[in-house]
């Protein structure tokens, strides 16, 4: 094989396909994010309502992407569907953004998620100002240096083939999948019928939870459109758990049947995920107090529920299961993110080294340009409040996305479609309806969640018109 080909090698089979669905998808965040969606609706009913609600939406979405995977069975996903539906400005700002913040800022995230737990077994990586020193003027904490230790290393495994790639993907996800499922039994074995109980007393009232200095917890009743915001930003933290789930379609030019696998990877990788997710909640309920849940400490709230299980070994079972879920979560990440720049370089929208091949076939100068922008924001330490931010730009590309389908059934009406979307056009127009609706309550009553995403996402306009020009200059 040529140090330039440009041919991907199609080695990877259904099994594959969805592993690397299921195991983008699952990082940290389903061991986290329920205390502050928590705090942001104050009940049991509404905490489980916003999980599934999230999980048919992601459904939904992944319903939909599997007609346009089988229209454009190609490296890219997302990026070149956007295009194809609009126009190649639509795309480059999906890709720019993909590239600033929405991968790389997941990367950095998930890779700084597996440090921290580390720091049980390894104290110097726990999150504690002693941790740190000072270089050109930032404080670099140590969980950051093993972040991108592990960034590099699992980029330097890709670069060597899709087949290393693929078997820590496949390991990882299984193991993290019967982990999940094995804490999942043992929580309803210890089912708590009394803390269950008393978490269902009043469990469809929205409120805003709240904790003073002294311990004491406050409700603050939430009525009509502070109501629905409220749900909107709980949504936030749920949508950032089940996010990554497209990650499957960049890489369809290295899979078997993409027109038939993409879909079905599609499908079986998120009714797993919402499946699992779900069940983690009511895990949750059923074993700690709603106070506990809402205010465990560093949101942990997964490793309240495993010491409420497992007694004092929960503590090592649960920082065990979250280091196996980020590893195997960002391989996944890594892996896919590559081939979007690969496909815009060959559009002429991104350096063009990032367009060409290894010996391995693979994109190794995109894998480390990724790498490179995920250490920066792991160095950054701003990835957290970046992701936060871009939610309302992920779900503005799904909603284009998904409209994608209507646009192009108009547009190339005899186009081949081997997977046609289940339920059209009923149910990705109310992906569209419930998506556009989460939007416009974050732009209303959370707007530090959305104008910081689209500054990033404009900042890709005069980019792109850069890019052209020097195309047709050059």
């Amino acid at each position: 094989m040529s140090e330039n080909s440009n041919e991907f090698k199609p080695t990877l089979g259904l099994l594959d396909a969805t592993m690397i669905v299921a195991g983008s998808m699952i990082g940290s965040g389903i061991f986290i994010v329920s205390a502050d969606m928590l705090k942001d609706i104050g009940s049991a009913g509404w905490l489980l309502a916003v999980w599934i609600l999230t999980g048919f939406m992601t459904l939904t979405a992944a319903l939909s992407y599997g007609e346009l995977s089988g229209m454009f069975p190609k490296a890219g996903g997302q990026y070149v569907y956007l295009k194809e539906s609009y126009n190649p400005l639509i795309g480059f700002l999906y890709g720019w953004s993909f590239f600033s913040v929405i991968q790389t800022g997941t990367i950095a995230a998930v890779a700084v998620g597996f440090a921290n737990f580390a720091g049980y077994f390894f104290p110097a990586l726990a999150w504690e100002d002693a941790n740190t020193f000072q270089i050109f003027g930032l404080s670099i904490h140590y969980a950051q240096l093993v972040a991108i230790v592990l960034i590099t290393f699992l980029t330097y495994i890709n670069t060597k083939g899709i087949q290393a790639g693929k078997f820590i993907q496949t390991l990882f996800t299984s193991t993290k999948l019967l982990s999940l499922f094995g804490l999942i039994i043992a929580g309803f074995i210890a089912f708590k019928w009394d803390v269950w109980q008393a978490n269902w007393q009043d469990a469809w009232s929205l409120k805003h939870l709240t904790k003073s200095t002294d311990g004491t917890i406050s409700y603050e009743p939430l009525i009509s459109g502070i109501a629905l915001g409220a749900i909107a930003s709980a949504m936030v933290g749920a949508i950032f758990s089940s996010d990554a789930w497209n990650n499957v379609t960049f890489i369809a030019g290295e899979i078997k049947n993409p027109k038939k696998n993409i879909g079905l990877s599609l499908l079986s990788g998120t009714l797993i995920v919402t499946l699992i997710y779900v069940l983690m909640n009511v895990v949750y309920l059923a074993n700690v107090p709603l106070n506990d849940l809402a205010f465990a400490k560093d949101n942990r709230v997964a490793l309240s529920a495993s010491e409420a299980i497992f007694g004092s070994y929960g503590t090592i079972i649960i920082a065990i299961m979250i280091m196996i879920s980020t590893f195997g979560c960002n391989n996944g990440l890594i892996l896919a993110g590559a081939r979007v720049y690969y496909t815009m370089a060959n559009d002429k929208l991104f350096f063009k080294k990032a367009g060409s091949l290894n010996k391995n076939v693979v994109p190794e100068w995109a894998l480390w340009i990724q790498c490179i922008m995920a250490c920066v924001l792991c160095l950054s330490g701003k990835y957290g409040d970046l992701l936060d931010m871009v939610s309302f730009v992920v779900v503005i590309f799904y909603i284009l996305t998904i409209a994608g389908v209507f646009i192009l059934r108009k547009k190339r009406p005899d186009a081949e479609r081997p997977y046609k979307t289940f339920g059209y056009p009923i149910l990705p127009a109310l992906y569209i309806l419930m998506g556009t609706s989460f939007c416009v309550l974050l732009i209303l009553y959370k707007p530090q969640f959305t104008w910081p995403g689209l500054i990033i996402t404009l900042i890709g306009i005069p980019l792109y018109f850069i890019a052209v020009r020097t195309n047709k200059n050059s």
